[in-house]
C-alpha cells in the first residue's frame, strides 16, 4: 500500500463518516506559494477555492509569515483575555473602524461558528427573546445554534434547537417563486413576505435577523443590492436587529464593497467575521455597537479567541490587504473571470447560472434544457479540473454549483489559466 493510500485509510477508520473528502482520490496539499499549491505526491494546482476562503492572500505570504515567526521568538503564543494582548487591541481598534458600525467594540473568537453563537448570544439577550429570523438556504456553522439558523437541510444536522426560528426569502433568485420579477418587484415581493412570516410565524417579539450578504455553502447566491435595506426597514418597525454574517463575503473579497452588507445601503447592528483575517490562522469574532456589545451581565471571556499568535498574523494580513488594495484586485479580477464564466455558460447547455461579485463566484450546474440540479455533472467537473490542475469547491442545496473563490491576490494571468481549465471542463 502507498503511503497516500495508507494515509486514507486511516482517516476513513478514525475519522467520522460525515467528514468529507473531496475527490475520488482524496489529496493531501503539502506546500503552498502564491495561489499554487503541491500535494504529498508533487502534483502542482492552481487553487481557486483558497481553504474555503481562508488563505485570503495565498500561501507562504512573508509579511505574514514573519509577523508569526516574531511572535512564536518571543514564546508567547497565548495567554487568554484575562491579560491586556496588545496584538488584539490594535486588530480590534483597526476593525471596528472599518466596520462602519457606529461606537463599534469587538470580540475575538476562534471560529465564525463561535461568532456566529455570539452574535445570537447578543441579539437574545438585548431583545430578551430566543425568537430569531434566518434566510432559506442559508449556512452559519456547524455548532449548535449556528445549525439553529442554517436553512439548508443537507447542513443543519439537528432538529433540536434552542432558537424559535422563521425562515424568510433569501435572495435566491434563480430557484425563488418570485425569479420571474424585475429586481425591485423581487424585493417589494421579498420585503412583503418578510412582514407576513413576522406577522404569522412569530411572537412578534423577534431578537435579529441574521443574514449572509452572498449566501456561500448555499451555492454563492447574490440578491438584488437594495434587498436588505428594504430587510431593515421592516426590521426597524418591530425593533429586530440586523446581523449581517460576514464570514465570506468580508474583507473586500466581494470587490464592490469592503463588507458584503455595504452593497444595501444599511448598517448592520453587529456583523461576524472570520477565514481570511488570519490568512490560515485560527480568528473569528463579531463587530457590534457598543450598547449591544455591552449588554450582558456576566462575565465571560475567551480561552483562544484574540490569542496573540492569531491577532498578529490578523494585524499583518489586514496591513497586507488594505497595503496592497486587493479589494480592487477582486473587482477588477473579479470581473475578467465572472465575464469569462458567463462567455463559458453560453457554450455549456448543462450552466444553469453564473453569479457572483468580486472573487466570489458560483457555476449552478443542471439538466441540460431544465432547471433539475445536476449533482453529478458537478462532481464531474470537479474532477476535470482536478486532472488540469484546478482546485474549486462545490456548494448549494444539491451539491450542484460550483464555488470558486481563488486568493485576493489572484493575477490576471493566473485568471486566464483557470478559466481555460474550467472551459473544458463544462464544455
Amino acid at each position: 500500500m502507498s503511503e497516500h493510500a495508507d494515509l486514507l485509510a486511516r482517516h476513513r477508520k478514525v475519522m467520522p463518516t460525515w467528514l468529507g473528502l473531496y475527490y475520488d482520490q482524496p489529496i493531501e496539499i503539502a506546500s503552498g506559494w502564491g495561489c499554487r499549491v503541491t500535494d504529498a505526491e508533487g502534483v502542482e494546482y492552481l487553487d481557486f477555492f483558497g481553504g474555503i476562503l481562508t488563505n485570503m492572500l495565498g500561501y507562504d505570504v512573508p509579511e505574514v509569515r514573519a509577523a508569526i515567526s516574531e511572535q512564536i521568538a518571543s514564546g508567547i503564543v497565548h495567554t487568554s483575555t484575562l491579560y491586556l494582548i496588545g496584538k488584539q487591541v490594535i486588530l480590534a481598534e483597526r476593525i471596528a473602524e472599518l466596520s462602519g458600525i457606529p461606537d463599534a467594540k469587538v470580540f475575538f473568537t476562534a471560529s465564525g461558528s463561535e461568532a456566529v453563537e455570539l452574535a445570537l448570544m447578543l441579539c437574545s439577550n438585548y431583545r430578551r427573546s430566543n425568537s430569531a429570523l434566518a434566510l432559506r438556504n442559508s449556512y452559519h456553522g456547524r455548532s449548535y445554534a449556528a445549525m439553529a439558523v442554517t436553512g439548508n437541510r443537507g447542513w443543519s444536522a439537528s432538529s433540536f434547537t434552542p432558537l424559535n426560528v422563521s425562515y424568510v426569502q433569501s435572495g435566491y433568485r434563480y430557484r425563488s417563486g418570485f425569479g420571474h420579477l424585475d429586481e425591485a418587484a423581487y424585493i417589494a415581493a421579498c420585503t412583503a413576505d418578510l412582514r407576513d412570516v413576522i406577522d404569522t410565524t412569530t411572537s412578534g417579539d423577534v431578537a435579529c435577523l441574521i443574514a449572509e450578504p452572498i449566501q456561500g455553502v448555499g451555492g454563492f447566491t447574490v440578491p438584488p443590492d437594495g434587498l436588505f435595506g428594504a430587510y431593515q426597514e421592516v426590521l426597524k418597525e418591530y425593533g429586530v436587529l440586523y446581523v449581517s454574517d460576514e464570514v465570506q463575503t468580508g474583507w473586500g473579497r466581494t470587490g464592490e464593497n469592503f463588507w458584503g452588507y455595504q452593497a444595501h445601503g444599511v448598517v448592520p447592528d453587529a456583523l461576524t467575521f472570520a477565514k481570511g483575517l488570519g490568512n490560515g490562522l485560527t480568528i473569528g469574532g463579531v463587530v457590534a455597537r457598543g450598547d449591544l456589545m455591552d449588554c450582558l451581565g456576566a462575565n465571560s471571556i475567551s480561552t483562544f479567541g484574540g490569542n496573540p499568535l492569531s491577532t498578529a498574523a490578523g494585524v499583518a494580513t489586514l496591513d497586507y490587504l488594505l497595503e496592497h488594495d486587493l479589494q480592487s484586485n477582486a473587482h477588477k479580477v473579479g470581473n475578467q473571470l465572472l465575464d469569462g464564466l458567463r462567455a463559458v455558460g453560453q457554450e455549456a447547455p448543462g450552466v444553469g447560472e453564473v453569479r457572483g461579485k468580486g472573487l466570489m463566484m458560483g457555476v449552478e450546474l443542471v439538466q441540460p434544457g431544465t432547471k433539475v440540479p445536476d449533482t453529478a455533472a458537478a462532481g464531474r467537473a470537479m474532477e476535470a479540473t482536478k486532472a488540469a490542475g484546478l482546485l474549486v469547491g462545490k456548494g448549494g442545496l444539491h451539491g450542484n454549483v460550483l464555488r470558486i473563490a481563488p486568493p485576493l491576490v489572484l493575477t490576471e494571468a493566473e485568471a486566464s489559466e483557470g478559466l481555460d481549465i474550467l472551459r473544458g471542463a463544462l464544455t
